[in-house]
């Protein structure tokens, strides 16, 4: 596994990448199955579309050990976090599995923003 091969992260930087990366390919999924489905759901859309690219992000700079991978972690679990209360609110499989990806991820982040 290659993440074993940078040395400057720990086994929970590793685990939050982990977390982001999976939120990033949730949330485009459940953002690409609710535009199908149409009305009512752009809030949904948008907040997924968002988290993706801010959970790729996150990721990005904790494997190149940015300084301010810190501060995105903050920023990545509330997005995290108000993408999987909209989620939740949907009674759709996609949605409702993405809110449970979400609140993982929102958890690794929570920890990576306050080391």
């Amino acid at each position: 596994m290659v993440l074993t091969e940078i040395d400057h992260l720990t086994d929970e930087m590793a685990d939050c990448m982990d977390n982001c990366l999976d939120a990033t390919q949730a949330c485009e999924w459940c953002a690409d199955a609710c535009a199908e489905e149409g009305e009512g759901m752009a809030r949904c859309i948008r907040l997924c579309r968002d988290v993706a690219d801010i959970t790729t992000l996150h990721a990005r700079f904790m494997a190149r050990d940015s300084g301010y991978h810190g501060d995105l972690a903050a920023v990545c679990a509330d997005a995290c976090e108000e993408c999987a209360d909209e989620c939740e609110n949907h009674d759709r499989d996609h949605c409702q599995l993405c809110a449970d990806v979400l609140r993982d991820c929102a958890a690794s982040c929570r920890e990576m923003a306050s080391a």
